[in-house]
Formats: C-alpha cells, sequence, structure tokens
C-alpha cells in the first residue's frame, strides 16, 4: 500500500479540479473517475437486468451485482446473507421500522438519541404513536457527548428497540456504540446503528460493534447517490418478514401464498440500482487502496487543524465535542459553528461566493438544534480529499465574512 498523499488522491475528483473548496462531504461526497468510469461502462458495455437472463451480458451484470454486496460485506466484516440493498440509509431505517415495530405491543419503549437525524427519529416517532409505544431519547452531557450515565437509566427491560446514530451529521459526535450494545444485551433490545456518518471516516467491524443492525449510504462512501447499506444478523433476518414484495424476492408463488427467496434477496424486490451497485463497488476498491487507517489518520489530524484555527476567529460559538478540546476519538470531522450576528445561511452564502461549499442550517436535526437554543448552525465537514490550504481558505472568508457584518 503506497503512503497516503492528498494532493495526488486530488487528482481523481473532477469537481475538485475546479477550484472549488468542497467542505460539505457529510451531505454527500464527491466521486472518483474510478467510480464514475465504472457505471459508464456498466451501461456501454453490459446494461442487463440481474438474475433473469441466461445470455452473456445478463451473466456478467449479474455477477458484478452480486460482487458489490460481497465486497459490501467485506468491507463491514459481515456476510453477503447479511447485506441488503437499499435506497439509501434513509430507506433502511424506515424498512427497519415498519418491519420491527409491529411486532411491539403498547407500553413498550423506544430509545433514540437527542442529536439524531430526521431520518431515524420520524420513523420511530410515528409507527410509535400509531400503536402506543414510547420514545425515549438519551440527552447530551455538556461536553455534547452522549450522556452514558442517563443511557443506563434509559435503557430497561421495557426497551425493545436502541436505534442511534454513530457519527453526529450536525455536532461530529461518536457514539460510543459498544457500551449501548453491552446496555441492549442486558435488557434484551435489538441495537440499530445509523452509520451514514461514521462509515467513511473509521474502520467499521459490525461483529466487533456487535449491534443487530447497521444502515449506511454509498453516497457519503464516494459512491453513486441512491444507493443504501442495511446489514442484519442473519438470525434477525431470516426470521423478518419482507418489506417489499414483487419480483426476484420470492422463490414460489401460487395463487394461494407465496414463499421468499434466500438471503439477502429476500428483501431486494424488483429491479435494483444495479449501475449504483456496481459503482459503488468501485468506490469500495478505491477507499480499500487509500486503507481506512490512513484515512482516518490523515482526517483526524485534518480536524485538528480545523478546530484550532476556528477558535481563533473573534466572536465563534463552536458547537461539538471539539470546542471542549481536541477533536479526536470523541467527534469525527464534523465541525458545526455560529458566527456572532451573522445567520448560518447568509455565512453559507458569502462562503460560496468564494467558490466555499459549507452547509447552512438545522442539518435534519431540528429537534437538536432547538435543546441547543439556536435555529441552526454553519458547518464544515471533512475528507481525505482536503487539505489544511482548504480550511484556510475556508477561514480567511469567515473573518471577511465578519468584516461585511460589522460594517
Amino acid at each position: 500500500m503506497e503512503a497516503f498523499n492528498a494532493e495526488k488522491i486530488r487528482k481523481d475528483f473532477p469537481l475538485l479540479r475546479k477550484g472549488i473548496v468542497y467542505l460539505d462531504n457529510a451531505a454527500t461526497t464527491q466521486k472518483p473517475l474510478q467510480v464514475i468510469n465504472a457505471i459508464s461502462e456498466y451501461y456501454t458495455e453490459y446494461n442487463a437486468n440481474i438474475h433473469r437472463g441466461v445470455y452473456a451480458i445478463s451473466v456478467r451484470s449479474t455477477t458484478a451485482y452480486e460482487e458489490a454486496h460481497q465486497k459490501a460485506a467485506n468491507f463491514i466484516n459481515a456476510s453477503i446473507e447479511e447485506v441488503i440493498f437499499t435506497p439509501g440509509t434513509t430507506g433502511s431505517l424506515n424498512m427497519l421500522a415498519y418491519t420491527l415495530v409491529p411486532t411491539l405491543k403498547p407500553g413498550d419503549e423506544i430509545v433514540l438519541t437527542e442529536m439524531e437525524h430526521h431520518s431515524n427519529l420520524v420513523p420511530w416517532q410515528q409507527l410509535a404513536k400509531e400503536r402506543g409505544l414510547a420514545v425515549r431519547f438519551i440527552p447530551l452531557a455538556k461536553d455534547m457527548t452522549l450522556d452514558m450515565a442517563k443511557a443506563e437509566k434509559l435503557i430497561t427491560d421495557k426497551t425493545r428497540i436502541v436505534s442511534v446514530t454513530h457519527m453526529s451529521n450536525a455536532l461530529g459526535t461518536i457514539t460510543p456504540i459498544q457500551e449501548i450494545a453491552e446496555l441492549c444485551r442486558r435488557h434484551g433490545a435489538l441495537l440499530v446503528v445509523d452509520g451514514a456518518q461514521s462509515i467513511p471516516h473509521m474502520k467499521i467491524d459490525v461483529k466487533a460493534l456487535n449491534c443487530d443492525f447497521f444502515a449506511f449510504s454509498a453516497h457519503k462512501l464516494f459512491g453513486p447517490t441512491g444507493l443504501g447499506v442495511l446489514y442484519g444478523k442473519k438470525e434477525h433476518l431470516k426470521n423478518m418478514k419482507p418489506f417489499l414484495y414483487g419480483g426476484d424476492m420470492i422463490r414460489e408463488v401460487r395463487f394461494e401464498d407465496s414463499t421468499w427467496n434466500d438471503l439477502p434477496w429476500k428483501f431486494e424486490a424488483g429491479t435494483p440500482d444495479i449501475s449504483g451497485a456496481i459503482g459503488f463497488a468501485a468506490s469500495l476498491d478505491y477507499i480499500s487502496r487509500i486503507g481506512m487507517e490512513h484515512i482516518h489518520s490523515y482526517e483526524s489530524e485534518l480536524l485538528d487543524y480545523c478546530l484550532t484555527e476556528l477558535r481563533k476567529i473573534e466572536g465563534i460559538t463552536l458547537y461539538g465535542p471539539g470546542s471542549y478540546g481536541p477533536g479526536s476519538g470523541k467527534q469525527g470531522p464534523i465541525i458545526s459553528f455560529n458566527l456572532d450576528g451573522i445567520h448560518a445561511h447568509d455565512v453559507a452564502t458569502i462562503l460560496d461566493r468564494e467558490h466555499i461549499a459549507i452547509r447552512g442550517g438545522h442539518h435534519c436535526a431540528m429537534p437538536l438544534m432547538k435543546k441547543l437554543g439556536i435555529s441552526g448552525t454553519s458547518r464544515i465537514s471533512l475528507a481525505f480529499y482536503n487539505t489544511k490550504e482548504d480550511i484556510d481558505r475556508a477561514v480567511r472568508a469567515l473573518r471577511r465574512a465578519r468584516e461585511v457584518f460589522s460594517r
């Protein structure tokens, strides 16, 4: 494995050649040429449906699609039977909510955290209301890490499902999943992990995490949009009912009844996102060649540099564990902040004029923002193709934004 070289890596990403400083990686990541070319090759060389044809290009398409499942399984230390392709993290979490909640009874409890993305809050919330279930929220401690003392009190024998983010998209806070898993095992609860933000930044081993389900999206991992992965322990998936019915997820259909296909195809009804899966496989190959250990080490250095430089700006407020010290360990490379007297949308607009892309708003975490007493934040989110020069440009632009609004 060759040494990590961010400048060399940047040449693989066409949009970065255009002079833009892209710092909105928590929303979606840029795609390397290797991914773009893999998708183009599929459509120009072997575009055909899977599992349905004996002709050569259909066989090639099927092989590539199934290899994508295997690569995704290897990436998170799972078996191919445990990896389901979905439309994305949101689709995965909704599938779980609509499949698991009907097995609960009135009085059962679901535990979330106060920093959940709407995708991991609203489905549980709405289905719980329909079925007379209670939803509890683990609060944040003063340093904006998860309050594990409160978690121990909230996760009880009444708890049936615990669904938590692995890394907050709004704060960067990293959830101690293994500790949560231990509480779940103690009380017989299922653990669902929203890994949309953690998967690009740290090595994920679902066996080591000891979670029951883990959801993430290809587009956060330098792959195409429209494809997600839902990992589930094999014993759970075997017992769960399919969420969607139709072609390819059946073994046999009779007028009276039907039987289901083997895992993971049991949960993949209809023609899937074949090109997306092939592009995703290319992104996994690309990341694996770089090495997650190199990515994590480099991004941790970038995070601490970014926090240090942002703290030097007059009138800035940081939100996240990194606002209380170095970010590494408790916070991923996602930094939320506000500048005194300037709305987050205005900050993002001013930076856009200098070709710097950051996010401003509530980040699909409105309850968290209300808890913090703010309407939203500006957010810088880093990836391995970012550099200290990117951060320096953003910091200079933020200082100019303060000058504009102080006149």
